[in-house]
């Protein structure tokens, strides 16, 4: 492979990179998610833990401390609210992890940069598919919590993937933007936790999106994390059918974002082994 040719950045070239490298991102995903866990002694269990801790305390803070409802129904039990809570959880999880590692996915691989032919724009997929993992555990959590609550489960709850797929594409997009973009400013590694967390508090996490005025509604719809919260709520909770054109239309952006970040990595690759 000539290191000098121009690299596709098409988005076709996107699926194509990923459909002809998925056996390579299956291995290395199984390899991370395998080597996270390495010399611990429950292992692979900190997977299920960590969400069910994390869940914990957030629902102690909001609905006893600062005696939050969802509502305005005073006989929510603190159950309930927990399961609100961890969807937004469950959503932000996947779209943080991701990105918060993206700067460094390069600066911590560069033995594949000095190799030619190794795809570096599977990078991000991989540390897509870690998180994916987990996100899969943390769903097992949630439905096995409302089962027990609920004693049932809303059919809907199978087009959850539908609606994260879009999410999945935003995700890649800024990964490939920050993954590539990391390697020439250094100081953008640090900025990443505080971005994710300041969509955290204003997504609807804590808070149903109506308890906000009416005038700040429609901005929070700016955050990408907000419509698929909202929408993963109606499928897995209260057994309601997703906005199908908000979706549809947040699909079409997020396939737009996800080949600009592409575009930009493949652009910018070129120069990776001469700055590292």
């Amino acid at each position: 492979m000539d290191p000098h040719q121009q690299l596709p950045a098409s988005i076709v070239a996107l699926f194509a990179s990923l459909g002809r490298n998925r056996q390579l991102i299956l291995q290395m995903s199984k390899r991370e998610v395998v080597g996270r866990y390495r010399g611990s002694v429950m292992g692979l269990a900190w997977s299920f833990f960590n969400p069910i801790l994390l869940l914990v305390v957030y629902t102690f803070v909001f609905s006893v401390v600062f005696k939050a409802r969802w509502g305005t129904n005073s006989a929510e039990s603190k159950g309930e609210f927990a399961i609100l809570l961890f969807v937004g959880m469950i959503v932000h999880g996947l779209f943080a992890e991701c990105v918060n590692r993206a700067p460094g996915l390069i600066l911590s691989n560069v033995n594949y940069v000095k190799k030619v032919v190794f795809p570096l724009e599977v990078l991000p997929w991989v540390a897509m598919g870690a998180t994916l993992f987990h996100t899969g555990v943390s769903v097992v959590v949630l439905l096995t919590a409302q089962l027990i609550l609920s004693q049932s489960l809303p059919w809907t709850a199978l087009l959850l993937p539908l609606i994260l797929l879009p999410l999945l594409l935003v995700t890649m997009g800024f990964s490939w933007f920050l993954a590539a973009t990391g390697v020439f400013m250094r100081d953008i590694a640090q900025t990443t936790g505080i971005f994710t967390t300041v969509l955290m508090f204003l997504a609807p996490v804590f808070y149903p999106i109506t308890s906000l005025p009416k005038e700040y509604q429609g901005w929070m719809q700016l955050n990408p994390l907000t419509f698929i919260i909202e929408a993963a709520r109606q499928v897995l909770i209260w057994g309601k059918m997703p906005d199908w054109t908000g979706l549809a239309i947040y699909s079409a952006i997020s396939l737009l974002l996800a080949w600009m970040g592409f575009w930009w990595f493949q652009k910018t690759r070129k120069g990776f082994a001469d700055v590292l």
